[in-house]
């Protein structure tokens, strides 16, 4: 049941995904459908501010996947549970839904709208494929390493090695004793998921070719090379896709710029 909250204009619910885990969600504005799939270590609560700028003309869901914020975490995990996860909020929300991911997010929209989802648009900012053999070769070397530091419940290396590969070398030292440690060391489990949504790593060309909705791949051009070599390929590997580079940005791109691309992109016909 949705519970209104007038202070933050948001509504939060829940829904049970197949497997019978619990996925939180919040909802802002009214209109036409778009929901938010966060990256990495990202939750409802970081979808707030592109939610609120996209809030005056769609009603639009942020939830927590599983393991994050308010969800469960039924295991094991797996790539299909994720995109049941997010059956059940298109469910919950009807109609004709657009969906936005970001990063690993990304990724998970597109294998979610591959397996059928009533997706009717989707926009995605840098999913993190490898494009060239270094990159991928770097990828399968970090995954293995991210995946036992898991395995051994060593959180905290595990979220040093993916900051400074995702960030700024320095970020892990930056954040270490800030208070946002704790909240990412909570969830830094879900890197092992992010990874597994990825797969090998390599851009899934037969994959991509089947999905049938008009697909926006945005990058930013402050972003490293690789991550905008791969958002053109994956625009390449798509029946309807198209590529856009937001001139400035970076991986921590300003929902101030991205909002109004995606709005043009939603509501054109």
């Amino acid at each position: 049941m949705d519970e209104a909250n007038s202070t933050l204009s948001r509504v939060r619910g829940r829904v049970t995904s197949a497997d019978g885990t619990r996925i939180a969600y919040e909802r802002y504005g009214d209109g036409p459908p778009v929901i938010l799939v966060g990256g990495a270590l990202g939750t409802a609560e970081a979808e707030r501010p592109l939610a609120g700028l996209l809030a005056s003309r769609f009603s639009v869901v942020a939830y927590d996947r599983r393991g994050r914020g308010g969800s469960g975490d039924t295991g094991p995990y797996a790539v299909g549970r994720e995109i049941d996860d997010l059956a059940a909020v298109v469910d919950e929300v009807g109609g004709d839904v657009t969906v936005h991911g970001t990063s690993s997010g990304g990724a998970l929209a597109l294998a979610a709208a591959a397996a059928g989802l009533p997706i009717a648009r989707l926009s995605v900012f840098e999913p993190p494929y490898a494009t060239g053999a270094e990159t991928r070769a770097a990828f399968a070397a970090r995954g293995r390493r991210l995946v036992a530091l898991l395995d051994e419940g060593r959180r905290d290396e595990a979220l040093e090695l993916f900051l400074s590969d995702a960030a700024a070398p320095e970020a892990p030292a930056g954040l270490r004793g800030s208070v946002r440690w704790p909240l990412l060391a909570e969830v830094a489990h879900t890197l092992a998921y992010d990874h597994a949504v990825l797969g090998d790593g390599v851009v899934p060309d037969a994959l991509l070719g089947s999905v049938d909705a008009p697909v926006l791949v945005v990058d930013g051009g402050f972003s490293p090379a690789w991550t905008r070599e791969a958002a053109q390929a994956v625009a390449a590997a798509l029946p309807r896709g198209r590529h856009r580079t937001l001139t400035g940005q970076t991986q921590l791109v300003a929902p101030h710029v991205l909002a109004p691309v995606l709005e043009e992109f939603f509501v054109e016909e």
